[in-house]
C-alpha cells in the first residue's frame, strides 16, 4: 500500500463549505499521468452515523487500492461537496478506468458515476484540490499550535507572537511594515539570513486558538501579498497552565 502525505482543509466555494483531502506528494507523478479520473459518489456525510462513515471510508480506501494496483493510476485527493464525495486520480491511460470503477462500486449501496478527461497540465488539481498559499500557511500554523497544545501549552492564553515575512526588495519590506503597523502589528527587527533577502519580524498580541490564528494570519498575509512577499510563519513563548 502506498504511503501518502495527506492533509485535510476546508475552503468556501459559492457560499458552500468544501472539505478537501489532498495528497501533497501527488505531483511527483505529474509528467507520467496526463488523464484525470473523477469518481463521484453520493454520500450524505452530515446525516450519517459513525458506522456509516467508517463503511464509506473503507469503500473509498478499497477503491484507491484497487485502482493503484497496476501502478499506472495515482490517487490525488478527495472533495466533499454537499451530498457528493468527489475522488480524483491521475492516470497514464484513459481506457477501461470507468468500467473498472463501476465494477468496484457495483456491490455498494451508493449512487456513483465516473469520467475521464485529459488534463496534462494538472489544472484541475492546482485550482480545485491543492491548497493555495494562504491555505498552506493556515495548515502549517494549525499544526504548530496543536503540537504546542500536546506539549502542555494553554493555547487560550494571549501572548506576544512573532510573525515573519520576506521580500525581494527593501522598498517592499518598508511599505509592508508601515501598513502592518497601522493595523495592529509592531515592528520588532529585521532578519538577516542567507536564505531570506529582506526579512522582518513583527509582533502582535493574540492567543493560539484556531480562530485567533486564522484571523491574524489572514490579516498579515494580505499585507504581505500586497508587496509580493512571502509569509514565513510565526513563533512564540510557551504558556502552560
Amino acid at each position: 500500500k502506498k504511503k501518502y502525505m495527506r492533509e485535510i482543509f476546508t475552503r468556501t466555494e459559492d457560499n458552500q463549505i468544501v472539505r478537501i483531502e489532498v495528497n501533497l506528494e501527488a505531483k511527483e507523478c505529474k509528467e507520467l499521468n496526463p488523464y484525470i479520473l473523477s469518481v463521484f459518489i453520493k454520500y450524505d456525510a452530515l446525516n450519517d452515523d459513525n458506522d456509516g462513515l467508517e463503511e464509506f471510508f473503507e469503500i473509498k480506501e478499497s477503491l484507491i487500492i484497487a485502482l493503484e494496483l497496476d501502478k499506472t493510476t495515482a490517487y490525488v485527493g478527495n472533495r466533499l461537496v454537499g451530498e457528493w464525495s468527489e475522488i480524483y486520480f491521475y492516470s497514464q491511460e484513459s481506457k477501461g478506468l470507468e468500467t473498472k470503477v463501476a465494477q468496484i462500486l457495483k456491490p455498494t449501496k451508493y449512487m456513483n458515476e465516473a469520467n475521464v478527461v485529459k488534463d496534462a497540465q494538472w489544472e484541475f488539481f492546482d485550482y480545485n484540490i491543492f491548497p493555495n498559499d494562504l491555505e498552506l500557511c493556515l495548515m502549517q500554523s494549525q499544526k504548530i499550535a496543536e503540537h504546542m497544545q500536546d506539549e502542555g501549552d494553554n493555547i487560550e492564553i494571549s501572548r506576544e507572537v512573532e510573525h515573519y515575512a520576506s521580500f525581494e526588495t527593501p522598498t517592499q519590506k518598508e511599505r509592508f511594515v508601515e501598513n502592518a503597523e497601522q493595523n495592529g502589528f509592531t515592528f520588532k527587527a529585521d532578519i538577516e539570513d542567507e536564505d531570506i533577502k529582506y526579512g522582518v519580524a513583527l509582533t502582535k498580541e493574540h492567543n493560539l486558538s484556531e480562530d485567533d490564528i486564522k484571523k491574524t494570519i489572514m490579516q498579515i498575509h494580505e499585507y504581505i501579498k500586497q508587496e509580493n512577499g512571502e509569509y514565513e510563519l510565526w513563533s512564540t513563548t510557551f504558556k502552560g497552565d
